[in-house]
């Protein structure tokens, strides 16, 4: 456990890759959906002027949405690139995987392919930074998807690339082949980790980031924004699309989680979103958590925390009151 969260100007790099970022990706799942194209380049404008780095969307997002097919959220990003001029500021993570379309579905190599180049039309950019498999496909023979994976990196498309949603035992027996055949190596992982999702990364998976220095950079910090303390009771889960999911969290220790994190906020001053970053970003291979935002206030809010130094005690007190 690391007992110092870095300053934007002092920022972390992602495991074995040369790529650097404060202790926040920006989440782009809100873009096209509850942030509006407005809304959304003014967080994007924001983000990269108070010293954020790497952006983080997939092919897939938002296709969840009625009318949406999927590619909102890159086309999205890629308007404001060529709008702001800024893409020699930032870093782009997207993923493939889960969004069938030319070539097949899952990780088949053709589909790594064909989505790869959707992929960067959309975004307007020659290059993808980080590339995700966005979930493991058993049906494809590791070794098919990190040599596709591979022919992008050497045609310069991607410059590195990451595994989301992968248990332990997969991720470790694509890291033996690609040292054994002298493939690409996955360099990031993406996990859905939290404060009240703890037992998905935990564990095996921790300990073999850890060992390989495989950058974590996790998803659902803020719980679907169950984190920020505003989804206390049924009458809360109005507040927004995401409210019906409240519940469950809720049940178990969830509440004696809010509770923990309603002392520490007193303590400290800061957010419950601002606590429950701080902690993932004191977590043993941890580099950024990823959080995203649909107003510019709220991104504000988390970046104002992305110095906030929690003490030994109230990461114990946290981590006592785990679900």
């Amino acid at each position: 456990m690391t007992d110092r969260h870095p300053a934007p100007n002092d920022p972390r790099t992602l495991g074995s890759t040369d790529m650097q970022t404060p202790p926040m990706i920006l989440g782009g799942n809100v873009f096209g959906w509850t942030a509006d194209e407005p809304t959304s380049f003014a967080i994007l404008d924001r983000f990269v002027e108070r010293g954020g780095t790497m952006i983080d969307t997939a092919d897939g997002y938002s296709a969840w949405v009625p009318g949406h097919q999927g590619g909102e959220s890159e086309a999205l990003i890629g308007r404001w690139l060529k709008q702001s001029g800024k893409r020699d500021k930032v870093l782009i993570a997207t993923k493939v995987g889960m969004l069938p379309g030319e070539g097949g579905t899952g990780l088949a190599p053709a589909r790594i392919a064909a989505a790869a180049r959707a992929s960067l039309d959309r975004l307007g950019i020659d290059r993808i930074d980080l590339y995700y498999a966005h979930q493991d496909d058993p049906e494809v023979p590791q070794a098919e998807v990190l040599a596709a994976f591979g022919e992008l990196i050497d045609a310069g498309l991607v410059r590195e690339i990451g595994a989301s949603n992968f248990g332990a035992m997969r991720l470790k027996s694509a890291l033996d082949l690609a040292r054994e055949q002298g493939l690409p190596h996955y360099r990031v992982l993406q996990p859905e980790y939290n404060l009240v999702s703890r037992h998905k990364f935990e564990g095996e998976l921790q300990n073999l980031c850890v060992e390989h220095n495989i950058g974590v950079a996790p998803y659902y910090g803020l719980a679907s924004g169950f984190l920020t303390g505003k989804y206390r009771k049924p009458e809360d889960f109005g507040q927004s699309v995401r409210g019906g999911g409240m519940a469950k969290l809720l049940e178990g220790k969830g509440a004696e989680v809010l509770s923990v994190m309603d002392t520490i906020a007193t303590e400290t001053g800061a957010t419950h979103a601002q606590i429950a970053l701080a902690w993932l970003a004191a977590q043993e291979g941890v580099v950024a958590p990823i959080a995203s935002a649909t107003s510019v206030a709220q991104l504000d809010e988390l970046i104002d925390g992305w110095e906030l130094k929690l003490s030994e005690d109230q990461l114990e007190a946290l981590n006592e009151a785990r679900v």
